[in-house]
């Protein structure tokens, strides 16, 4: 029996997964980070992207999250995700509309703190999209 790590992952609304995982794979802050059972504790912001997470029966469970942070102690990985969307939930129309809305405000912003949020904006809607891509991919 292949040695697991038990791992939450929860956004301000809901909890998106709890359960074991033989390891777990996600944006960090400066890169991809994998995790396995028994690895050294950490604490470190995550970017938007794809949170992947092989499950005791082999099969992945896929998470879209905007940001957030992660903690792990070596049997618990917590993903603590401003916005996390299940990979089937994630809608393309949607993400395709959200970065349209975001160019635009890029190019019309008046103030900084108005480009910062189109650029944060920006960056989750382009996130949300390679997610779909990467689900499109995992699919076929």
């Amino acid at each position: 029996m292949a040695m697991t790590v038990h791992v939450d992952i929860v956004s301000a609304e809901e909890s998106i997964f709890s359960g074991l995982a033989e390891f777990v794979v996600l944006p960090g802050e400066s890169g991809e980070l994998g995790v396995m059972p028994g690895h050294t504790p950490l604490l470190t912001r995550i970017k938007p992207g794809v949170v992947r997470v092989k499950t005791q029966d082999g099969s992945e469970e896929l998470v879209f999250v905007a940001g957030g942070m992660l903690e792990v102690q070596p049997n618990l990985v917590t993903v603590l995700a401003d916005t996390a969307i299940r990979g089937k939930d994630l809608d393309e129309a949607k993400a395709l509309d959200a970065k349209k809305r975001a160019e635009e405000a890029l190019q019309n912003q008046a103030s900084r703190l108005e480009y910062a949020k189109a650029q944060a904006e920006l960056a989750e809607a382009i996130a949300q999209l390679a997610a779909i891509q990467k689900l499109r991919k995992i699919r076929h």
